[in-house]
């Protein structure tokens, strides 16, 4: 139970700063349904009656005997019925004599296990939700509708005419989509982006900036994104040209130019990393300094 309480930690750790991507790949509530249903588990099996064994020599064999819901393990050496029943009963009474002393144990002390896993379990979720409520849900109306009017207006440049992108709250669009920060319909005017990269992107345009990874992350997804509403529809083709749009985009949102640039890089970096599971997302080998995906080919500096 150590290890999974243990897990439980490491993982609720890497979803509130985002490690890795974990708020986009499982929602933090299964993570808690599992390790309550672990607690549960472990609490009533440990519980339930086991097999009891009577005391024997060494080289007798033991044979398994039900009575009624409990199992005994009786020393058996060829006795009859009638010496089997007797010994049955004399396990019997030996069960009855260890129900009872277990009986005076305090009951606190059989249901400490789980309230210590009840508690830790507890103390994480108030962790998670101090984390939300520090992030885009800890917003207020005005200050979410500025920061949206903001990201709309990037992205408008990007695609060269008015769109909008809105911040999925209700999960059910961004979240219908795996492993996806973001969601738009190609040649569309609207975009979706998940609550985290809004938030990502709020701290970087409004507060002064956040976790470097996280920050490059939201850009790299804004800037995907506005790539499809301006009409690209290849991903690896959308990437590659997020990644350069996404150094300006950077500038613009309060970042220096070496601080956007490094962003950008690391995206591009990591691309093949996030790519592993879905190749179509994978820049092609056009997409470099000089390449025919190179928007800005009179500069040597890629992105």
């Amino acid at each position: 139970m150590v290890w999974v309480r243990l897990g439980l930690v490491a993982f609720v750790l890497a979803w509130v700063f985002d490690i890795g991507g974990a708020r986009s790949y499982v929602p933090i509530w299964a993570a808690f349904l599992v390790a309550l249903g672990v607690e549960l588990q472990y609490f009533f099996g440990a519980r339930r009656s086991r097999p009891r064994v009577r005391e024997h020599n060494e080289g007798e064999e033991l044979l398994l005997v039900r009575d009624g819901e409990d199992e005994l393990w009786i020393p058996y050496a060829g006795e009859s019925p009638d010496e089997i029943d007797e010994l049955v009963a004399e396990a019997r009474a030996q069960a009855e004599v260890e129900d009872a002393l277990e009986a005076d144990v305090p009951a606190r002390r059989s249901l400490r296990p789980l309230l210590v896993g009840l508690g830790v379990i507890a103390a994480l979720a108030a962790i998670v939700w101090f984390a939300g409520s520090r992030g885009w849900d800890g917003l207020n109306d005005e200050q979410k509708s500025e920061a949206t009017a903001r990201f709309s207006a990037e992205a408008s440049r990007i695609v060269g005419r008015r769109v909008q992108i809105r911040c999925d709250e209700s999960g059910r669009i961004v979240g219908a989509v795996q492993h996806s920060d973001g969601v738009a319909q190609v040649g569309g005017d609207v975009a979706y982006l998940t609550p985290a990269r809004c938030y990502d992107l709020y701290r970087q345009a409004f507060e002064g900036g956040g976790p470097f990874s996280q920050t490059a992350r939201a850009v790299a997804v804004l800037a995907h994104e506005s790539w499809h509403l301006k009409g690209e529809r290849d991903e690896g083709r959308t990437e590659c040209f997020a990644l350069q749009s996404g150094v300006d985009l950077a500038r613009r949102l309060g970042a220096s130019d070496d601080t956007a640039r490094r962003m950008m890089r690391q995206q591009l970096a990591e691309n093949a990393l996030r790519a592993t599971g879905d190749a179509e997302y994978l820049v092609p080998p056009e997409c470099r300094d000089g390449g025919e995906l190179d928007l800005n080919p009179g500069s040597s500096r890629f992105p």
